[in-house]
């Protein structure tokens, strides 16, 4: 029986290293993995291959060197705080990037599936009425990031149907866990703590909106829905990934802080603050269960001290 080749582009991030454990350990699939060239990527797991997909002739080569089964296109300007401050670069990963890749796969002489991976942040200024949401409710960007995102999905679909390829699209909410980099917020609360409890720095964690309500999931449950999905999933459509519910960011907060091994206040800094900061996002997660199987296993508790763990080891 052949073994199935699938290929991570934009591998080298925090959901990449996941990704291909999983692909590699539980699916037993060769995996072949992208990164920028000064992006360091420690897994020996897969074949690495230098590509910055703003580079046409780099993607031709490294889809005609694997010829891979799946495609994970996982490579992007995933921080809306960066998007803020540089929307040009955004815009140019995310969307220019995503079109080389279509463009680059459109030519081959065969159809690979892929797996485009978007954000909940897709569907931006939800009313209430409308969380949890689901895929074909109306999206209203509410930040740069989102809205490169949204555009993404949009070009996926219409590749799909116009070019007849094997494209699908998740809409990844907030996933978290152990080695998230902390300009991310359940990254950045826990490398705070730790800091306060080696004496670090003072006592005091600074803090952005802490109203906003958020859908939480482990990176490990993520990547196995992005697993099942690019198995399972049907050509064109879209699949919300998150756990189901929304949780504020000072409950967030308030449960890394009950972990703590000491006293520890927080005071709202005004730089981390968002100009635009949508109130609430929950996913609506029956048409991948329907679809694929896939529902979230990990607690959010047990992923919570995992990280704040990691943070203390590291």
């Amino acid at each position: 029986m052949k073994k199935i080749k699938a290929l991570i582009i934009g591998g080298a991030g925090f959901v990449g290293d996941y990704l291909i454990n999983h692909l590699v350990d539980e699916l037993k699939w060769d995996i072949y993995v992208t990164k920028m060239s000064r992006e360091d990527l420690n897994n020996d797991k897969a074949k690495t291959y230098d590509l910055d997909i703003l580079d046409k002739a780099q993607i031709n080569e490294v889809l005609e060197k694997v010829r891979p089964d799946y495609i994970f296109h996982l490579a992007a300007q995933s921080s809306v705080a960066l998007s803020w401050k540089n929307p040009g670069l955004t815009i140019d990963v995310n969307i220019k990037g995503s079109v080389n890749v279509m463009d680059a796969i459109r030519i081959l002489d065969y159809k690979p599936r892929m797996l485009f991976i978007g954000s909940g942040e897709e569907y931006g200024n939800i009313k209430p009425e409308e969380s949890p949401i689901i895929e074909e409710n109306l999206v209203r960007p509410g930040n740069i990031y989102a809205a490169t995102k949204a555009c993404q999905n949009m070009i996926g679909k219409i590749y799909s149907d116009a070019y007849d390829m094997d494209i699908m699209m998740v809409r990844a909410f907030n996933h978290i866990g152990p080695n998230q980099a902390p300009i991310f917020v359940v990254a950045d609360f826990c490398k705070q703590v730790v800091e306060i409890e080696r004496g670090e720095k003072e006592p005091i964690i600074y803090t952005g909106n802490l109203n906003a309500k958020r859908d939480f999931t482990d990176v490990r449950d993520v990547v196995r829905a992005y697993g099942l999905l690019i198995q399972k999933g049907k050509k064109g459509e879209t699949y919300n990934i998150g756990s189901g519910n929304a949780i504020s960011i000072q409950e967030i907060l308030d449960r890394i802080l009950k972990l703590s091994k000491v006293e520890i206040k927080n005071e709202v800094d005004p730089a981390k603050i968002r100009p635009v900061d949508v109130p609430i996002i929950a996913a609506n997660i029956a048409k991948v269960k329907a679809t694929a199987g896939w529902i979230p296993r990990i607690s959010l508790d047990t992923t919570l001290l995992e990280t704040l763990e990691y943070w203390r080891k590291k």
